[in-house]
């Protein structure tokens, strides 16, 4: 089973956003979580923002809760994703090793290779963020997506 972990700053707006997503393009083959790198929000439900956005495209994220990035999520997951630079270096900082390095990816190099764009934090904005967080989200995840089903096929 190939397994995924999503990760923002607190887990509660774009990296719970990125999880719905995700899971709703792919069967149960896959395992897909998100972590924050920050622990302001463990134990909490998304932001009623990232809730409600998710809604409106027929996903139900309000049963996600938020917990912190842990070291042994190296050993757990074979693609983790983040969502910024700074999700990146945090990330990065508790890698143990290349093999844990070459796990991260900034989920935007899906569909802009190589550029390390920024999924924008939507959580000091209004709703608009949200919208916009989501489509990026979503063009990103459908890539994803259809990388890791194509691989599933073949082995």
């Amino acid at each position: 089973m190939t397994k995924i972990l999503m990760v923002c700053l607190g887990n509660i707006c774009r990296s719970p956003l990125a999880e719905g997503i995700l899971k709703s393009k792919l069967s149960s083959d896959f395992l897909v979580d998100s972590a924050g790198t920050a622990n302001y929000h463990t134990g909490n439900p998304p932001d009623k923002r990232s809730i409600a956005v998710a809604k409106k495209y027929r996903l139900d994220i309000s049963n996600l809760r938020g917990r912190q990035f842990e070291v042994s999520d190296f050993d757990v997951f074979d693609f983790i994703y983040v969502m910024d630079d700074s999700n990146y270096n945090n990330v990065i900082h508790l890698a143990r090793n290349e093999v844990d390095i070459k796990k991260v990816k900034f989920i935007l190099n899906e569909v802009y290779p190589n550029q390390n764009y920024n999924v924008p934090d939507p959580y000091y904005g209004g709703n608009d963020g949200f919208e916009n967080v989501y489509k990026m989200l979503d063009e990103a995840c459908e890539i994803i997506a259809k990388d890791l089903n194509q691989q599933n096929e073949l082995n």
